[in-house]
C-alpha cells in the first residue's frame, strides 16, 4: 500500500516548522512541505498545479497571516491569506479527494463570554484578523463540507515571532516589564498541537467540523510572563497592567478560554498542562540559543 502523502502549507511558520520537525518520527507518512515562496496559495493556479503533481491524501493548512494589528490597515492581504486561499485549497481538497485540515483561532470569538468557549459558542470577531479568519472557517465548509477545522489560541513555539520569545527577550534587557493582566485565554505550545494534528490523521477516523484546542489551564498574558520569568530564572518583574493602559490597532477579546471536550473525546487527543508544555519549549530554547525577534 502506498505511504499517504501530507501536504503542509505555511511549512515556515511555527505549527508548520514543527510539524517539520515531527515528520521523521512519523514514517508513516510522506510529508510535503510548502513555504509562502513555495506555493502561493492565494493563486488558484498554483494550487492546482501542486494538487495535480502531488495528489495528497491529506491537506494540512497551517499558513496564515497573523499580524493582528497590521490587519486592521492590511485588510486585503489579510483576506487573501486566511480566507480566499482557504477556501482555493478547500475546493481544490475536494476535488482531488483529499482530507482538509485548516487551522483558525479563539479570534473568532468577541471576548464577552465568562464560560469556556464551544464550537457551537456564538462567533463575533472584534478585530480584522478575527473576521478574516473567520471567513476562512467559512469558505472551507462552503467549498469543502467534508472540512476539518482547528481552532487554537496563543500559539508559541521554539520557532518563528511569538509571546514567549518576546517576553525572554524584553526580560534579559530590562528590569521590569508590564503585561496585560485583563485578557483571559490557554497558551498553546505548537509543538503539541502539531502532534494532535498528526495524531488525527493516524486515526484515520474522520469526523468533519469544527473542534477547539490549546493546552489546559486559564491564565492571563500577565501571568504567562509571570511563569516564563520563574522558569527562565529571570529576575525581570512583571508589572500587572490593564488592557487600557497598552492600546493596540486591533482589539483583543478580553476572554477565549476555549472548551476542548470535543476533540478529546472524539479523537482521544491528550491536553497537557499549559505549565509542562512551556517548561519543555524553553528548556529547547536554553539547549540551543538563538536571537529572539
Amino acid at each position: 500500500m502506498a505511504v499517504p502523502t501530507i501536504l503542509v502549507t505555511g511549512s515556515n511558520g511555527q505549527l508548520g516548522s514543527e510539524l517539520r520537525e515531527l515528520a521523521p518520527s512519523w514514517p508513516q507518512f510522506k510529508f510535503c512541505f510548502f513555504s509562502r515562496s513555495d506555493l502561493a496559495i492565494e493563486n488558484s493556479e498554483e494550487v492546482e498545479r501542486a494538487f495535480a503533481l502531488l495528489r495528497p491524501q491529506y491537506v494540512i493548512n497551517c499558513a496564515a497571516y497573523t499580524a493582528v494589528d497590521r490587519a486592521e490597515t492590511e485588510k486585503e492581504q489579510a483576506m487573501a491569506v486566511n480566507a480566499i486561499a482557504v477556501g482555493l485549497l478547500a475546493e481544490a481538497a475536494h476535488r482531488f479527494g483529499a482530507k482538509f485540515i485548516h487551522v483558525s483561532t479563539d479570534y473568532v470569538f468577541d471576548g464577552q463570554s465568562r464560560e469556556p468557549l464551544t464550537e457551537e459558542s456564538p462567533v463575533s470577531p472584534v478585530n480584522f484578523y478575527g473576521e478574516s479568519k473567520l471567513r476562512g472557517e467559512q469558505e472551507a465548509f462552503r467549498l469543502n463540507p467534508d472540512s476539518l477545522v482547528i481552532r487554537t489560541a496563543w500559539v508559541y513555539s521554539s520557532y518563528g515571532k511569538n509571546f514567549v520569545k518576546t517576553m525572554l527577550r524584553l526580560m534579559a534587557e530590562k528590569e521590569s516589564i508590564s503585561v496585560v493582566s485583563d485578557q483571559w485565554g490557554s497558551p498553546t505550545y505548537a509543538a503539541d498541537l502539531a502532534t494532535a494534528i498528526l495524531h488525527i490523521i493516524e486515526s484515520k477516523l474522520w469526523r468533519p467540523g469544527i473542534y477547539h484546542y490549546s493546552n489546559e489551564g486559564v491564565i492571563n498574558w500577565a501571568q504567562f510572563a509571570e511563569e516564563i520569568a520563574r522558569l527562565s530564572h529571570s529576575n525581570c518583574k512583571v508589572n500587572f497592567i490593564t488592557t487600557d493602559q497598552y492600546p493596540t490597532p486591533a482589539r483583543r477579546p478580553a476572554y477565549s478560554v476555549m472548551d476542548k471536550h470535543k476533540i478529546a473525546s472524539v479523537y482521544n487527543v491528550p491536553i497537557r498542562p499549559w505549565k509542562e508544555s512551556l517548561q519543555e519549549c524553553l528548556a529547547k530554547l536554553a539547549a540551543d540559543p538563538v536571537v529572539y525577534p
